[in-house]
């Protein structure tokens, strides 16, 4: 078996996308350790997750702070940690990713990028917009991190049908489940490819 691969996670809200990695690393279907935990706000359960999992977390506001710099220390907290890769995971603000992590950050997000992707689309904001303009598919993505909001790489892709009778909650509801698969997938086809 190779070594897991050693996580740092980052977040803004409530974490469950974190909850979703746990549980698949301690069912044994993801040869991953969960090494920090970043999150944007202290205020969120995503925080609270962290803690009560026992991880180091780190809470590390922008408040102001110019991007370079709230990036650096962001960034100086992943060092420390020595992850293999860093998983954003509901992260909602954009960052500069320094030279020695390109290609090593990964985001996911909850539609079929490039389409819905960009500043403000996140969350319920992505299902309405999907709804919205008609679509009959949406799914979700998972990319390499690059300095522009949702524009890296593509990875991997799920996608979810669009039902007649869907709501912002109903569609979200689906496209998070195949979020819980896609993630863990994407994260073992990194660590696969990094196995000589």
């Amino acid at each position: 078996m190779p070594a897991p691969l050693r996580l740092a996670i980052l977040l803004s809200g409530s974490g469950r996308t974190l909850e979703n990695l746990l549980e698949w690393i301690a069912a044994g279907r993801l040869s991953a350790t969960i090494e920090t935990v970043i999150s944007s706000r202290s205020d969120v359960r995503g925080v609270a997750i962290a803690r009560r999992a026992g991880l180091s977390t780190h809470v590390l506001p922008s408040s102001g702070k110019p991007l370079a710099d709230w990036s650096r220390e962001i960034f100086d907290a992943c060092r420390a940690a020595k992850p293999d890769l860093v998983v954003m995971a509901g992260f909602l603000q954009l960052v500069e990713i320094p030279a020695d992590f390109t290609g090593r950050v990964i985001n996911i997000h909850p539609a079929l990028l490039p389409a819905f992707g960009g500043k403000g689309f996140h969350g319920m904001h992505v299902h309405r917009a999907v709804l919205d303009r008609g679509c009959t598919v949406s799914g979700c993505t998972v990319h390499l991190v690059d300095n522009e909001y949702d524009h890296g790489r593509i990875l991997l892709q799920k996608t979810v049908p669009v039902l007649p009778d869907d709501t912002p909650d109903s569609l979200a509801a689906r496209v998070f489940a195949a979020e819980c698969q896609a993630l863990p997938e994407a994260i073992m086809q990194l660590a696969a490819r990094r196995q000589p």
